[in-house]
């Protein structure tokens, strides 16, 4: 992707956030030279990932196949291993319309996926074979707003506004906005993007950035390089 269309992305994903009454923390509006220069006082911001993300899967189209989130908070796995402290994270995400979020599902994370406004948010199910390989002749069973709920496989549920699902691992997984944009947000086990998205096509989480002009705030994916 080249970075000033990430640029413009954040500008569109920052107004539709507004727009919606959220507010991002501070850190969101640091230019990368202040996040060097408080890149001590932010270790957990950077150790746990918090900040802007943007991908097209590596695939160069994400208008198709992408997805904008920005991690507003997020514990360690060191915490989740141990059994206690910040075992929790929070993100928001815009799911375009039409826009492909594609098939996965997590080892370790459990998550709500809420519509938090906008369209309707459509997912696809799929379930799991006893190894936890994606099972396409296998349903499941799912909470939607803390209602079971089963599934048939390759179903696809519709969530409107304020509607919410719970999804495990083992949960496979696809969704996009359907009928325009979905402000998403996402309450889940401690968040680990580099590991725990298991797709099942061969495809990347993190895109390739071409620097064609400078950023205006860094990604998630910039801070080994920047920091």
């Amino acid at each position: 992707m080249k970075r000033s269309r990430i640029n413009q992305i954040m500008a569109e994903a920052d107004a539709m956030i507004s727009r919606h009454g959220f507010t991002l923390p501070p850190f969101a509006r640091w230019s990368p030279e202040t996040f060097r220069d408080r890149a001590d006082a932010a270790a957990h911001v950077i150790d746990s990932r918090c900040g802007w993300d943007i991908t097209d899967y590596g695939q160069g189209d994400f208008d198709g196949m992408g997805l904008f989130l920005f991690t507003l908070r997020n514990g360690l796995l060191s915490d989740l291993q141990g059994g206690g402290g910040m075992c929790y994270a929070e993100k928001l995400l815009i799911s375009r319309r039409d826009q492909l979020s594609p098939l996965h599902t997590h080892v370790i994370k459990a998550e709500d996926i809420i519509n938090r406004g906008g369209a309707t948010l459509a997912v696809q199910l799929y379930g799991s074979d006893d190894a936890g390989n994606l099972a396409r002749d296998r349903g499941g069973r799912v909470l939607c707003d803390g209602i079971a709920r089963d599934f048939a496989a390759g179903e696809v549920l519709t969530f409107a506004p304020g509607e919410s699902i719970t999804l495990r691992p083992g949960d496979w997984h696809a969704f996009w906005g359907e009928g325009g944009d979905v402000l998403i947000g996402e309450v889940s086990t401690v968040n680990d993007d580099e590991t725990d998205n298991i797709f099942a096509e061969p495809i990347g989480r993190f895109s390739e950035i071409e620097e064609d002009e400078p950023p205006v705030h860094l990604l998630v994916s910039d801070y080994a390089r920047w920091l």
